[in-house]
């Protein structure tokens, strides 16, 4: 059977024996579980001895289907094998392991899912291994907050379909991975500010960003930075990449707080459109913010995301 080994890594201000002690402690992990955020009311079921071999924890939801962990092998400081098991949407079994290395002052933290898919399904691997790959990095960037703040300073509401627009953008069109994603828009914004100033373009619509494309596997984005603008605004097509769309219905999520935790809302967005089988238009996905992360902590920020319906 086709077989899949995924793993991502962390570093963690804290001691390997402290990250081992909330890693094994099942009652943290609906805190810092990147799949919780598309459906927090899922019942969540652990073990009275959360923390020891054979102790368990198990999930039901509408949208997170349904399964359990168990703890299998603990070696404090070191390592956690354990074993998941879904029941929904499918069933399947896989190992788990989470390795600890000391590093620097802290601990170096992977996170690995091994596991088999049927000969007929192989096609799917790919695929599997990059959206469950950005899973883990949502997830260890949680437990790094957690135990580093004790707190997520980001929480998702999924305010259901909403109209929205009609909306014309002006805006900077770049092409950029994952990993530096942050630094790309502020470059972009920062460019697309500066050639509005000198066409004497008010700015004082809101910040938004389209995204055109996405590749998982390669890990990039092709999206457009900008600002919305008057229906009337005339620009420089030189300087300028112009996105506009009419008045749509959308799936729109509301993410309060810091940006470091963006793709939770963006994948509870997607897994509630999935299960209910909404049909997105071609029109790309946005997200508008509401204030300006330069004057704004970071647990005050407030984003919008709307993923356009046919």
């Amino acid at each position: 059977m086709p077989k899949f080994h995924i793993q991502r890594s962390i570093e963690i201000n804290a001691s390997p024996e402290k990250v081992f002690e909330v890693v094994s402690d099942f009652r943290t992990w609906p805190s810092w579980s990147p799949w919780l955020c598309a459906e927090p009311s899922a019942k969540v079921t652990v073990s009275d001895d959360p923390s020891s071999v054979g102790s368990t924890y198990a999930w039901v939801g509408e949208i997170t289907g349904a399964g359990e962990m168990e703890h299998l092998k603990l070696e404090p400081g070191k390592l956690i094998e354990d074993e998941i098991r879904f029941s929904k949407p499918f069933k399947s079994k896989s190992g788990v392991s989470f390795e600890f290395k000391p590093a620097g002052d802290g601990t170096l933290v992977t996170w690995h899912m091994l596991g088999s898919m049927p000969w007929f399904l192989f096609w799917m691997i790919p695929q599997m291994e990059a959206f469950l790959g950005m899973d883990f990095e949502r997830g260890l960037r949680m437990l790094s907050e957690w135990i580093e703040t004790g707190k997520i300073s980001a929480k998702t509401n999924i305010r259901g379909v909403e109209a929205v627009g009609p909306l014309k953008v002006i805006g900077i069109r770049k092409t950029c991975t994952f990993d530096d994603i942050g630094s790309s828009m502020e470059a972009a914004f920062h460019d697309v500010s500066e050639k509005m100033s000198k066409q004497e373009i008010p700015l004082d619509g809101e910040a938004i960003s389209i995204y055109h494309t996405m590749n998982a596997k390669e890990r990039t984005f092709e999206y457009t930075s900008g600002y919305v603008v008057p229906s009337e605004t005339a620009a420089d097509t030189n300087d300028f990449s112009i996105w506009s769309i009419p008045e749509v219905k959308a799936l729109t999520v509301e993410h309060a707080g810091s940006y470091d935790h963006l793709g939770n809302s963006w994948s509870a967005a997607n897994q509630y459109a999935r299960y209910h089988k909404m049909k997105q238009s071609k029109d790309g996905c946005f997200e508008i913010y509401k204030n300006n992360p330069e004057s704004t902590p970071a647990e005050e920020l407030q984003t919008f995301i709307y993923l356009p319906l046919k």
